[in-house]
């Protein structure tokens, strides 16, 4: 039996979510890690869903500085996984694309991520199983809203 919402005390609510939320990324983090920071994994992720982007673009889609997300991007490049073009209507921009291997890498670190947790998935009860999906529609009506 749940509480109705006006009874819930939505700041620990907020808190417990923020948790949980936090650890699960960290140990999804762990699962799809090959090699990565975390900001340069996203960036990568980015580049690939997004690109090509400019600097500027990268920086701002990643919510981060400049100097920042060229320290990502040389990294990124050392590795062969991204490069940098010149944009072909103004030469004085410079666009991130991802290479093959860049793509090839963060299809694998996604598989690892999703089969860890669809293990983690196999140990629930169909009616767990059912209370999360409904959970999750709630999570990505929030993000949608906080798009608004």
């Amino acid at each position: 039996m749940s509480l109705p919402a006006s009874a819930i005390d939505r700041a620990r609510l907020a808190l417990r979510l923020r948790l949980v939320v936090t650890r699960l990324n960290r140990h999804l983090g762990g699962q799809g890690d090959l090699g990565l920071t975390p900001t340069a994994q996203s960036a990568l992720a980015a580049v690939v869903g997004h690109g090509p982007l400019s600097l500027g673009e990268l920086a701002d889609h990643e919510g981060v500085k400049p100097p920042t997300i060229t320290a990502t991007v040389a990294g990124l490049e050392a590795q062969g996984l991204i490069r940098r073009e010149s944009d072909p209507t103004d030469r004085r921009v410079v666009r991130i694309t991802a290479t093959q291997r860049g793509r090839l890498w963060l299809l694998r670190s996604r598989t690892r991520t999703t089969e860890y947790l669809a293990r983690r998935l196999q140990t629930l009860g169909e009616l767990d199983l059912a209370r999360l999906e409904a959970g999750l529609e709630v999570l990505e009506q929030l993000l949608e809203e906080g798009r608004a």
